[in-house]
């Protein structure tokens, strides 16, 4: 889930109202999001589209939010006050409208060139802004939101904002060698040519990320307007000659993409949160975008689509028994506009709300405005004899013996990102049977965890400040490839243990393997095949010399060893582990 950060004098002043902290996370636990965290704020930094300068010391509030994945409305403070202002019934979700300029058309020319490296590309201009310090630094966050959520990295979709009065259309989006493509990138004093940009950012702390995207092509895409002045190489950086400040007045805005789809979203999320600083309130300037094949059309569509759900099946579904009217209330409270029609609802959304897909992403919308903690519970239609299964019936014996060691349990996501089972744990990718998520929401959400140990070294990470030895473990399922299997993967229960101190502490996780084996009743054996024993092993993710299999009657079940300091080092951590991990099934 993404965390947003907002002033919270700030959050309560456009909201209207003052919260303590304990009615705010109630407030935040109605609406479907949660307070993650309060921290008071040393230092105001202000980004200034990918270079961050210091503007002094502050002892401000900030709320840390996470935000769902899929709300891509929420990642700024105008969505996120919209949103609980509607909700709290305080005013009415607005009507968005894309309108004609007064005069010509702002037009985007993409040539066939970008067909080899980024060929779409959208366009808007937000017509007569108004820019504070704090709108405009909400503007830049927003877009820096979506570049790491929604745009993959950029890799999907580049946004890129410009001061329109410092430039002149119609402009061309093209790809050209990189020697021919020479500007001022944002803030610098100087001129470089597209190829030295790589050099001069390959060391940059925020852009060295992106230059992968298109360092190894021929040509790199860069818009121009109609005298031939460079206002951006996407996905990588800006010009300094179309920047936007506080002055601001008129703002395009362009993105380029490799996905289309995804580039109508993050248009129109960004235009939809910050028009209504516009002077004609929610209204943005369409741009004609000529494609490749010369077909022209408008942008940004800002559609409208209508879903109709029935009453009886919503209230079966969600557990609850109200009328049509109030279901329509509870739906428009979420910022879809509904109207009860006898059994049925109409329900309009908005093009905000792009994470509506399906009927059921309604329903779910309907059981959060109602609450969750207000549906009744009831007793199930059936009657059943209920009894655990032997698999969890094992875990919850380990996790008891576990903690009485003196071991703290950790639950932990079952996914992660793909360099956290990977390049993290010093070992390749594809030598990983990973279950991939096909489109994932965020890049830590990337592959099912196919191991129990960067969990568990994420959460000392986090708690790293707490006194040592952190000693934790976790017992839950891990996830593979299995072709076998009707559904591709099959989970397997691991039981990992971690233990973080200023020496490794071999000897004792040693020590707590054979405790949980005689629990198990099974026995050491020499030969591993009637008992289990270690076998020296060589892994990449453990410190040479200091690594052995698990062999359980014959077969290994798993590791045991001194984590390699360069695995330590990429979970930020700076002290020693040992740790063992197997798979508990074969003891059952």
């Amino acid at each position: 889930m993404p965390t947003i950060s907002i002033n919270r004098d700030i959050l309560f002043r456009s909201l209207g109202n003052s919260y303590t902290e304990e009615e705010f996370e109630e407030l935040c636990f109605k609406f479907g999001i949660e307070l993650d965290e309060v921290t008071s704020a040393k230092q105001i930094i202000l980004k200034e589209q990918g270079t961050e300068r210091s503007l002094g010391a502050s002892d401000d509030i900030i709320y840390k939010i996470d935000i769902p994945a899929n709300r891509y409305d929420l990642l700024c403070l105008e969505g996120l006050v919209q949103g609980l202002k509607v909700f709290l019934g305080h005013t009415k979700f607005p009507l968005f409208k894309a309108v004609d300029p007064s005069g010509n058309f702002q037009r985007l020319i993409i040539k066939q060139s970008t067909n080899s490296i980024r060929p779409y590309a959208v366009a808007a201009v937000l017509r007569n802004i108004v820019f504070d310090q704090n709108t405009y630094q909400s503007f830049i966050d927003l877009q820096d939101k979506l570049h790491q959520n929604l745009c993959r990295k950029r890799t999907l979709v580049a946004i890129g904002t410009h001061d329109l009065d410092t430039v002149e259309g119609p402009f061309t989006y093209e790809a050209l060698p990189p020697e021919s493509i020479k500007f001022k990138p944002l803030n610098q004093t100087k001129e470089f040519t597209a190829a030295q940009l790589m050099d001069l950012y390959s060391s940059d702390s925020h852009l060295r990320h992106y230059l992968p995207i298109i360092k190894n092509s021929p040509v790199y895409p860069v818009i121009k307007d109609k005298n031939g002045v460079v206002l951006s190489l996407p996905p990588i950086i800006n010009s300094e000659h179309s920047k936007i400040t506080l002055a601001t007045k008129n703002v395009l805005i362009e993105c380029t993409a490799t996905d289309l789809t995804k580039a109508n979203i993050v248009l129109d999320t960004l235009v939809c949160m910050f028009s209504g600083y516009c002077q004609n309130p929610n209204t943005v300037e369409k741009c004609e975008v000529e494609t490749q094949t010369g077909q022209v059309s408008l942008y940004p569509t800002l559609g409208y689509r209508q879903e109709i759900v029935h009453v009886d099946k919503l209230n079966r579904l969600v557990g609850i028994d109200e009328t049509a009217a109030n279901i329509a209330d509870l739906l428009s409270r979420m910022c879809l506009c509904a109207e009860a029609d006898s059994h049925r609802i109409k329900v309009n959304i908005p093009p905000t709300r792009h994470d509506i897909i399906h009927a059921c992403d309604i329903y779910e919308d309907a059981a959060i405005a109602f609450g969750y903690n207000n549906i009744t519970k009831i007793l199930p239609a059936t009657n059943t004899i209920a009894s655990q299964s032997p698999i969890n019936k094992l875990t919850d014996q380990l996790r008891d013996q576990l903690a009485q060691a003196g071991f703290t349990e950790a639950l932990t996501f079952s996914l992660c990102s793909a360099e956290d089972i990977s390049s993290k744990l010093r070992t390749p990718l594809d030598s990983i049977p990973a279950v991939h998520v096909s489109n994932p929401k965020t890049l830590e959400f990337e592959v099912a965890r196919s191991t129990l140990l960067p969990g568990l070294l994420k959460t000392i990470a986090a708690n790293r400040n707490m006194p040592l030895p952190l000693k934790i473990f976790e017992v839950s399922d891990v996830v593979f490839k299995d072709g076998q299997r009707d559904v591709g993967a099959r989970n397997c229960r691991h039981v990992c243990v971690v233990n973080y101190n200023k020496s490794p502490g071999f000897e004792l996780v040693h020590g707590l393997l054979d405790r949980l084996m005689q629990l198990l009743e099974v026995p050491f054996d020499s030969t591993g095949i009637k008992g289990y024993k270690l076998q020296h092993s060589e892994a990449l993710t453990y410190l040479p010399g200091r690594c052995a299999e698990i062999l359980y009657k014959g077969v290994v079940v798993g590791k045991i060893g001194v984590i390699h300091p360069e695995t330590v080092a990429a979970f930020d951590l700076s002290l020693p582990c040992s740790t063992f991990e197997f798979n508990i099934e074969p003891f059952l």
